[in-house]
């Protein structure tokens, strides 16, 4: 059976999401993580799950859980001390578990790694009003702010308009395909934002279209600092260096060249040459045309 480029989307949108069992298994530890964090000195305020899982955007086989830890100590003027603080305590209560400190986070990698918990510490503050906000630490260096719910509405808000029907959430899980399946070192969250941002102006969603649309932007935008698009916090970097962001720049460079050679095909009815730029786009992942 022959399928279309809007089925070959559909089809690969499938694969993508995690499977019902995933989130079980990679919650196991949740209780023994919190436990450790809790006995340590600097004290725990709440603890609240963030990213791609509580959102709605993870990636099957990419999904780590991450977990913000509200610190109740004065925070240090260094986030490094923070981070150690965190490591310092999860390592004492797993010593035969791989824990290092990975900015902005700290990752916990169970069985060698096929379970990994990212650990985030968080110090709240009052700048956003009736909304949490949290210094935690930078991708690179020092202190950024978070604010972790207002983000999620944000998603949330973008994706159930009406017109794009999903679009926000299936937008970022493919931006997201495209940098798992081609190892480039630009922020998962920095993409999550620009999708839903990309999608809460769009009067619909096309895949072909709109994964295009949003690498082209990038793009034209050289992966530019994101200023908060509701205010509550500072701007998002979507790299932690000057370097990755080189290497980053020059695989989206590739990547919205074979998006619009894709779109361009799918606008022309050649659906054979559609199919070929998108499985490089997505480094030979996306469906087979032909379908059994």
């Amino acid at each position: 059976m022959v399928i279309s480029v809007n089925q070959g989307f559909d089809l690969f949108l499938k694969q993508l999401t995690p499977r019902a069992g995933e989130r079980e298994a990679k919650a196991r530890h949740r209780a023994s993580v919190e436990a450790s964090l809790r006995a340590a000195s600097f004290g725990v305020l709440w603890f609240r799950e963030t990213g791609s899982f509580t959102h709605g955007t993870g990636l099957r086989g990419h999904c780590d859980v991450d977990l913000l830890v509200s610190i109740k100590a004065v925070r240090p003027a260094s986030s490094e001390t923070a981070l150690e603080w965190v490591r310092s305590a999860l390592k004492s209560s797993f010593p035969y578990t791989e824990v290092v400190i990975r900015r902005p986070t700290v990752q916990v990698r169970f069985a060698s790694g096929a379970e990994i918990w990212e650990v985030l510490p968080g110090f709240v503050t009052y700048r956003g009003g009736a909304t949490s906000v949290y210094d935690i630490p930078g991708a690179a260096q020092g202190w950024m702010d978070s604010a972790p719910t207002a983000h999620l509405d944000y998603v949330n808000e973008a994706n159930a308009r009406r017109a794009v029907a999903g679009g926000a959430k299936a937008l970022a899980r493919l931006v997201k395909a495209w940098k798992y399946y081609n190892n480039v070192p630009v922020s998962s969250f920095y993409l999550e934002m620009r999708a839903a941002q990309h999608m809460a102006g769009e009067p619909s969603f096309v895949p072909v279209w709109d994964i295009c649309r949003l690498l082209e932007k990038l793009d034209g935008h050289q992966l530019a600092d994101m200023n908060d698009p509701v205010g509550k916090a500072g701007r998002f970097a979507a790299c932690s260096s000057e370097a990755t962001r080189r290497e980053a720049l020059s695989k989206l460079s590739t990547a919205a060249t074979r998006a619009r050679r894709a779109l361009d095909a799918y606008q022309k009815e050649d659906h054979a040459a559609a199919f070929t730029y998108l499985d490089l786009l997505f480094a030979s992942r996306f469906p087979s045309r032909w379908q059994s």
